[in-house]
């Protein structure tokens, strides 16, 4: 059985300038990434640039929140 305080944990990651281009009231869509960290190495949020789908550029993808 996994242990609740498992040191890798699955995370998903944002787009942060789709969140913010949402026009409209519509979204064209946010996306998002799953990983994989390890909370010993890296305690903080984790930030990534990543190709985002719906810009259709590299962007900066931020650790959501659960």
């Amino acid at each position: 059985m996994a242990r609740s305080k498992d040191v890798r944990v699955t995370i998903a990651l944002e787009c942060t300038s789709c969140i913010q281009k949402e026009t409209d009231g519509k979204s064209t869509g946010i996306s998002r990434y799953t990983t994989r960290k390890n909370r010993r190495n890296t305690p903080t949020r984790l930030e990534l640039e990543k190709y985002c789908l719906y810009c259709h550029k590299h962007t900066l993808h931020k650790e959501s929140k659960k």
